[in-house]
């Protein structure tokens, strides 16, 4: 176990004792295998977070569900001990690891889900840094105060995630990264002080002071997710939107579907008209013109002014039953 770096010695002034304070570094602090690979892990993690989690949307939204998952699971284990007292410790990492997973597939699928919870984790992380802050000035008692703050806090904070989402996943992935970062220093210099705050916040304990290098440590965590919101938003996240897949997805589906139904309706039949046929005075003929035309040929009419005015006068009597043929020959001439 790590020893604690800030010792506080008090003496009775009567045995002209004086009281001491120190807050040093314990250089020799004995770090344990697994929780240094764990912590180490989770600090390459708050970097990527903190500078490149908008690209990673999707990562981003899996470890929401996971971990949201997995601390409720941990929480339950804590609440009801007599409940899971006959499983094992191998058996409940498995079942809270299992849980944490399907969590975390469902709010990667689910991109509305997942951006709620990042929107709750958002404002529960704000709203505790701000009341271990200001736990060091004032009391926070009763108990419901803090609560009430947290719970305003992170449904504020889902309800404007869900409305701006590109701009409050910018800010979700700094923040938890720095987050992750902070604790993992916390964890590095010997004094695992800040998770224990938080504790004494909800359990109106009295907290314990910081020294100057715990307030080094806090510093860490606005500092760094103000810078990580500048690098995503001017460089890592320029020309990617979390929302492009969606939409290529169901503009493919929209495509597909009116194919299929371009498939399934039968096309009109349309009928062809025939092409206009072009006219013009004196081409078409009347088959009686014709004929009495043909009965003047032989010499059977009357007058030959009544063969002119037959034969100067066109008119198309029947365009139906017509005859297109064109007029070859010249008018007959008759002497009287």
């Amino acid at each position: 176990m790590m020893a604690v770096s800030s010792l506080y010695i008090t003496e009775e002034p009567g045995a002209g004792i004086t009281e001491l304070d120190i807050c040093v570094l314990n250089n020799n602090v004995r770090y344990e295998v697994i929780p240094s690979v764990v912590c180490s892990v989770c600090l390459s993690f708050g970097l990527i977070y903190c500078f490149f989690g908008y690209r990673c949307f999707k990562m981003v939204m899996f470890f929401s569900g996971f971990m949201f998952a997995s601390s409720a699971m941990l929480l339950f284990y804590h609440k009801e001990p007599d409940f899971t007292g006959q499983l094992r410790e191998d058996a409940k990492a498995g079942i809270g690891l299992g849980v944490g997973v399907l969590c975390g597939l469902f709010t990667a699928l689910v991109s509305t889900l997942g951006l709620l919870l990042c929107g709750l984790q958002l404002g529960s992380l704000l709203s505790l840094s701000m009341l271990v802050i200001v736990g060091q000035f004032h009391s926070l008692a009763p108990v419901w105060v803090p609560l009430c703050a947290v719970l305003a806090a992170s449904i504020a904070s889902a309800v404007f995630t869900l409305q701006w989402q590109r701009l409050f996943s910018i800010f979700y992935t700094s923040v938890f990264g720095a987050t992750t970062v902070m604790l993992c220093a916390d964890y590095m210099v010997g004094a695992f002080v800040l998770p224990h705050q938080v504790y004494d916040v909800f359990c109106e304990a009295a907290p314990r002071p910081f020294c100057w290098f715990n307030w080094a440590i806090t510093g860490i965590c606005p500092v760094l997710s103000t810078v990580g919101v500048l690098v995503q938003w001017w460089f890592t996240a320029r020309g990617v939107s979390h929302s492009e897949g969606a939409n290529k997805k169901q503009k493919k589906n929209e495509t597909k579907q009116k194919c299929r139904e371009g498939r399934r309706r039968p096309r009109p039949y349309r009928q062809r008209r025939p092409p206009p046929l072009k006219r013009y005075a004196g081409d078409v003929l009347a088959p009686s013109y014709l004929h009495k035309l043909q009965e003047r040929q032989l010499g059977t009419g009357s007058s030959s002014s009544s063969v002119s005015t037959i034969t100067h006068t066109l008119i198309d009597f029947n365009f139906e039953t017509g005859s297109m043929v064109p007029l070859t020959s010249a008018s007959p001439i008759f002497t009287v």
